[in-house]
């Protein structure tokens, strides 16, 4: 049985329009430039064997050059790290990157995906788990000691948590289950991972069966996922179609994720995308000869452009739509008329 909304607590909503950032709320009208909605600042996934997935205080340095140089460049405001439990979450590490480039971040809360699953999740009922997101978001996330003068960074977004294969397994299924109680009782979007785009319409169907809707949700990977009709099924349910893997050819190509774009565009279904490059190993920071944060903007919006996609529709692919699916509500400057003009009839 899942807690009631009166018995549970409840995070501070906040003026409308904010976000919820490691530096605090931050009205979404002063968003002016593009965001990375899925990205990782600070993570470790070593102990799982990948001697690579590490972004650590080695590695603070580069990333807060990298992302100055993109605040500069291209005016990148917003990054949001989906690094949740399990996953070397660090929420000062998140705070003192902000602070020194100047672009804010949103830090995240959940449960990763069956094999990055702690113990903690087996044994817990699914309203413990529930709870313990609660308190995340209610009483902020950090160090267990908080020294003086230090206030615990509140995630943004619960995210990113998923699953592995067509169908969730059972304890993935637990851990979606509490993030989507937990996002209807604290009022925070869901983003999650399906392993190489897999698996997503189950994602969306277990999300919304607790009562979460649609559109506060989005699907991750899907660019990994060469299938048209998928994408265009979760766009038309309402949900995002997040296109994150970007740049990371040994996945698949940027050529083809600018086809399925332009399929989903096409579709009519610019208002549902969500565009980053989710860096999660220290080789893929441009500082170690990777492609860095920036490859979106540096590499496939020119692709973009070249295709045909306007400035308009970048905006609203990469700053109004995130910022929606942030805050559940419409970013301002949004274009009174159809903001796809590729669609077809």
């Amino acid at each position: 049985m899942s807690p009631r909304p009166e018995d549970a607590p409840r995070a501070t909503a906040g003026p409308p329009h904010a976000l919820r950032t490691v530096a605090g709320l931050l009205p979404v009208s002063g968003v002016r430039g593009p965001v990375l909605p899925h990205e990782h600042l600070a993570l470790d996934l070593r102990r799982h064997g990948g001697r690579d997935a590490v972004l650590d205080d080695r590695h603070t340095g580069l990333i807060s050059a990298e992302l100055s140089a993109l605040r500069e460049l291209f005016g990148l405001a917003l990054v949001v790290d989906q690094t949740c439990r399990g996953m070397g979450r660090d929420a000062d590490a998140l705070r003192r990157i902000s602070a020194a480039t100047g672009v804010a971040v949103v830090a995240s809360t959940g449960w990763y995906y069956g094999p990055f699953l702690p113990p903690e999740v087996q044994h817990a009922r699914v309203d413990d788990l529930v709870g313990a997101l609660v308190r995340d978001v209610e009483e902020g996330i950090g160090p267990a000691r908080v020294r003086p003068g230090f206030t615990r960074v509140r995630p943004g977004l619960i995210g990113e948590v998923g699953s592995s294969g067509d169908r969730p397994g059972a304890l993935e299924r637990k851990t979606l289950t509490a993030a989507a109680r937990a996002a209807v009782l604290t009022g925070l979007p869901v983003a999650t991972h399906a392993r190489l785009g897999r698996g997503g319409p189950a994602q969306l169907a277990l999300l919304t069966a607790q009562g979460l809707a649609p559109d506060r949700i989005a699907i991750g990977h899907q660019d990994l996922l060469d299938a048209p009709a998928v994408h265009r099924r979760l766009a038309r349910e309402g949900a995002y179609v997040a296109f994150d893997t970007i740049g990371k050819d040994s996945y698949q190509s940027d050529t083809v994720r600018l086809r399925l774009l332009l399929a989903l565009l096409d579709a009519g279904h610019a208002d549902r995308v969500l565009l980053s490059c989710d860096v999660s190993r220290h080789a893929y920071l441009s500082g170690h000869g990777g492609t860095g944060y920036g490859h979106l903007f540096r590499t496939f919006l020119p692709m973009a452009r070249a295709a045909g996609i306007g400035d308009d529709l970048l905006d609203l692919m990469t700053r109004r739509n995130p910022l929606r699916f942030l805050t559940g509500t419409a970013p301002p400057n949004r274009p009174a008329g159809p903001p796809n003009p590729r669609a077809t009839a």
